[in-house]
């Protein structure tokens, strides 16, 4: 279907621009949203008439965007989530997630600005992008974590994780080490079972 676009649409075109789209992405999303015309000579007469006074609101709309963007550019919300040792969220975080967080730090953004290729599922600070407007994008930061205390390492740029399997290897590599090689397998050192009995006795 031939189309004539009312806003700048990624990879389609800008305001005016006349494009080629599937009919089920024109029916089901570009016209019902008013993102579009279907460019017949009418609609084309009426966008015409009306190019000069949408072009000026999209301009206003477009700089609004732009000063709410200042505010919003490189936000780091921190969501407090639980995982697996290896970093893999239970769960995941969503665009709804990212709107809630923004909000909660006095940035008004819909969770159809949030552009998320997938949720997040893995511990880190991920980039996330926020479209205010066709033309204006800003990207925030998404700091998860499983505390604050983990959030502010890494802010600072500490990996949480190669920490977590440094700190696992190396006391099992500790462990290891403390093993007494005279024993045979499976019997407990003599300083231990002395241990155990005095705590027995106790």
């Amino acid at each position: 279907m031939d189309i004539i676009l009312l806003e700048r649409i990624e990879k389609l075109g800008t305001i005016g621009d006349v494009v080629s789209v599937k009919d089920g992405y024109a029916r089901n999303f570009l016209l019902p949203q008013k993102k579009a015309l279907r460019a017949n000579e009418a609609n084309k007469k009426v966008f015409e008439a009306n190019r000069e006074r949408l072009e000026q609101e999209n301009a206003e709309r477009r700089s609004e965007a732009a000063k709410a963007g200042e505010k919003v550019d490189g936000a780091e919300i921190v969501l407090i989530r639980s995982s697996s040792n290896a970093g893999q969220l239970y769960g995941s975080v969503n665009v709804r997630d990212i709107a809630m967080a923004l909000a909660e730090q006095g940035h008004d953004i819909d969770k159809k600005q949030v552009i998320m290729g997938h949720p997040i599922k893995t511990l880190g600070v991920h980039d996330v992008r926020i479209d205010l407007h066709p033309e204006v994008s800003v990207t925030i930061k998404a700091n998860v974590a499983r505390s604050d205390d983990e959030a502010e390492l890494q802010r600072q740029g500490v990996d949480v994780m190669a920490q977590m399997f440094e700190e696992d290897r190396a006391e099992s590599e500790g462990f290891t080490e403390a093993v007494d090689p005279t024993l045979e397998p499976g019997e407990i050192p003599a300083d231990l079972l002395e241990e155990r009995a005095e705590q027995a006795g106790e």
